[in-house]
């Protein structure tokens, strides 16, 4: 078995560290059998690929799908054996007694748990009971004022408005969550649910401590910068406003980060000092991280959960929103929370009774987009996607609207290049036209001007991944006059950060651009400018060790943002992290226009065709209840 993780390691198929996982266990139990060192090792790997365990009946069901092993566009020759090849044969019942009967797995402390037919690493076994546990704990109903209609009424108006009825829930619930897609007031609806709660506290003589929080720095400038709007506009007296939180930090900073550690200042021995939380873009919150949420949120608090559940997952393990919200179209709402909800609206909400669970009871779904209408084309192609609707996607991409485009693209990315100078054009004009101004207001204007336009890859990798086409647009755009310079640091790079770096507090996602100002002493001299809650953070580049340049950037990283235009690059051969959830997510990050460079139109119906499954157990936890 240690001979074929070896050849697997070798040939990229798993990690060192998944075979590290094996040895370990070999050397704490010598007499393991292969049949739980192969389970050990396919258990890491899937934690490494954002599984919370390893789904056995669906290993044993189709391996090479399930595992993606070996990876897609593996197809060198003297192939060692697979784990399908391994598996062949091996009947699950065997292969969970050979599980069951070793003391590496449900003993005291032991490194594994199994639980049905999945298997865990204990870390992650321990974190998924501990969400489940903190949730479960926050599902028993509240009483409700029953001049809370009146009050809704006024904020909203009278009958079903689905803004109103997830603030009627947050009312009721202890634990809530308010999911939908862009546009659809998320943020519109829990700023006027703040100013209620806030104004009922005001009015028997006390005032909530309320926090709000997002994963990334990126995601928490833009909901300060939301908020603030939408609290201006609230029809309530100004102390009542006043006492409404507009700054949103990262969960990091809430929770307070222990530098080289992965604990946190607050806990359940050191809770935070909140009665109501906010958390915004829950779709980003990986299981670890919403453990460590929980664990620190006061028994007595309130907490909120606000995000699309149909985004990609985090970039860590877990798809914790995903889970919460399935089913969540459905509605699933008991007799009790229907006759709560409809003397609220005062209209009948039968046909949202199906698929009836206890988490039901706490979700609510935005159902409305104010910003895409039924003639957006932005709006029906994430539809179309979202329901799996290849051949409808492909059609409104070939109508060539005003907001969708299709760029069919070559391997020598002319066809980008032209995009990129064209797109990028407007923040450099920035740039050199607003030089005068003073140096807070310059760099706000160009980082908002470089904002308005942004290329979304699939990939780090390859002729149409990141590194690559970053490169190749700094090339362009310096053959064409626009920069100074290509590599190194230069007047107009922009540059994602890569990792936290607490320090100089800028989180992994944070984007910002390299300017060229005048010092006190008439000097000019490179710093790079980011947006910060409030104004402009300058640091010198010889600080920034953990950042790249981002005229492109992943999927995965524009989570949190959104963009006037949109182009989303899509590689020429099939991919793992290709999925529906990665088309929807780039789609849903462009505002008024969006364009799909495609080397091969068939990938785009093979992604939208493929939706993402994270194994995890998180979702049979609530089903008992």
């Amino acid at each position: 078995m240690l001979e074929l993780l070896d050849a697997w390691v070798e040939r990229g198929w798993l990690r060192r560290i998944d075979r590290a996982l094996v040895r370990w266990l070999k050397e704490l139990e010598p007499s393991t059998p292969e049949p739980l060192l192969l389970a050990a090792a396919l258990c890491s790997h899937q934690y490494g690929r954002g599984h919370i365990c390893l789904d056995l009946s669906a290993t044993l069901l189709d391996a090479d799908a399930t595992l993606s092993l070996p990876p897609e566009g593996d197809l060198g020759e003297e192939m060692p054996t697979k784990p399908s090849q391994w598996l062949e044969g091996t009947q699950l019942e065997g292969w969970l007694a050979a599980i069951k009967g070793s003391p590496l797995v449900n003993t005291e402390a032991s490194p594994l748990v199994l639980v049905e037919n999945r298997l865990y690493l204990r870390r992650n076994h321990g974190f998924e009971q501990a969400v489940a546990g903190h949730i479960t704990d926050r599902l028993a109903p509240m009483e409700v004022s029953p001049e809370l209609k009146p009050q809704l009424d006024a904020l909203f108006g009278p009958g079903l408005n689905w803004q109103k009825l997830a603030c009627g829930l947050a009312f009721r619930m202890p634990f809530t969550i308010i999911t939908g897609g862009p546009g659809t007031g998320k943020t519109t609806t829990v700023v006027r649910l703040l100013g209620l709660k806030q104004q009922l506290a005001l009015a028997s003589g006390q005032k909530l401590r309320i926090g709000l929080a997002a994963p990334t720095g990126k995601a928490a400038a833009r909901l300060t910068e939301s908020i603030r709007g939408a609290v201006e506009k609230l029809a309530l007296p100004d102390a009542v406003k006043a006492a409404i939180p507009v700054e949103v930090t990262t969960l990091h900073k809430l929770l307070g980060v222990i530098p080289q550690s992965r604990h946190f200042r607050h806990h359940h021995q050191n809770p935070l000092h909140l009665d109501l939380l906010v958390v915004d873009e829950a779709s980003m919150v990986d299981l670890e991280m919403m453990s460590a949420l929980l664990d620190a949120l006061p028994a007595s608090a309130q907490l909120i959960l606000l995000g699309d559940k149909d985004q990609l997952a985090s970039v860590e393990a877990g798809s914790v929103l995903g889970d919460l919200c399935q089913g969540a179209d459905l509605g699933g709402y008991d007799a009790d929370t229907q006759h709560f909800l409809e003397g609220l609206c005062g209209e009948s909400l039968a046909a949202f009774t199906q698929g009836q669970s206890a988490l039901a009871q706490c979700r609510a779904m935005l159902r409305v987009s104010h910003r895409f209408g039924s003639d957006s084309g932005i709006g029906q192609l994430a539809r179309a996607v979202n329901l799996g609707q290849s051949e409808a996607a492909l059609k409104l991409l070939r109508e060539n609207r005003d907001d969708l485009k299709l760029l069919p693209i070559k391997d020598d990315g002319v066809a980008l290049s032209r995009l990129a100078i064209e797109g990028y054009r407007g923040y450099l004009q920035v740039l050199n036209a607003e030089r005068s101004s003073e140096r807070d207001a310059w760099a706000a204007k160009v980082l908002a001007a470089f904002g308005r336009f942004q290329m979304l890859c699939a990939l780090r990798k390859g002729p149409f991944g990141v590194e690559g086409l970053n490169q190749q647009i700094a090339e362009a755009l310096k053959a064409n006059g626009q920069l100074e310079n290509d590599h190194g640091w230069y007047e107009g790079r922009p540059v994602l950060v890569t990792r936290n770096n607490y320090t100089l507090e800028l989180m992994n996602g944070d984007v910002g651009i390299c300017l060229r100002v005048v010092e006190a002493d008439g000097s000019q001299r490179l710093r790079v400018a980011f947006p910060v809650v409030g104004g402009i953070k300058w640091v010198l580049p010889s600080r920034l060790s953990d950042v790249e340049t981002v005229f492109a950037m992943t999927v995965h990283k524009s989570q949190g943002s959104e963009f006037d235009h949109t182009v989303l690059v899509l590689p020429d051969t099939l991919s793992p992290v290709l999925t529906r959830e990665l088309v929807y997510t780039g789609i849903t990050r462009a505002k008024s226009c969006f364009t799909l460079a495609a080397p091969k139109l068939g990938l785009l119906a093979a992604a939208v065709e493929r939706k993402v499954e994270r194994a995890s157990g998180l979702r049979e936890a609530f089903a008992g209840l």
